[in-house]
């Protein structure tokens, strides 16, 4: 499975939908994720932090995501991501950075995801991925 940003960090921060995707992440064999994901991570737990979230769970979170990202393979930051990423914002209404996430799950798939699931909890990249062919997980609430 493809992991996008917006469903690793409940993984390592505790929420309502933690405990689903731990248990999905503890089930995959074979998790992927791109080059910038433990970024993005470090970012969301980072601003909670700044936002006077508790400072002993956020710090345990960065702990997690160290480990998390130890455990993964990654999509290195190349020139056919920077391409991709490029023609899904043509066809796709993305951030930048989604758009990147998109296109290293499309390299990891060789281009043929159907059959392939993209772990994600938002909406829009969720849409322009399911568009692609991947199956979004998990089912929306």
């Amino acid at each position: 499975m493809f992991w996008d940003s917006s469903a690793l960090v409940p993984v390592i921060v505790p929420e309502g939908r933690s405990a689903d995707l731990l248990r999905r992440l503890r089930s995959d064999r074979d998790p992927v994720i791109w080059w910038a994901t433990p970024v993005e991570c470090r970012s969301a737990v980072l601003r909670r932090k700044r936002e006077g979230g508790p400072a002993q769970v956020l710090d345990k979170a960065l702990r997690r995501l160290d480990t998390v990202v130890l455990g993964v393979a990654i999509v290195g930051a190349t020139d056919q991501v920077r391409v991709r990423a490029g023609r899904l914002l043509a066809t796709h209404p993305l951030r930048a950075a989604d758009a990147l996430q998109l296109a290293a799950a499309l390299i990891w798939s060789d281009g043929a995801p159907q059959g392939e699931s993209f772990v994600c909890l938002d909406d829009r990249l969720r849409a322009a991925a399911e568009v692609e062919g991947f199956l979004a997980v998990p089912p929306t609430v």
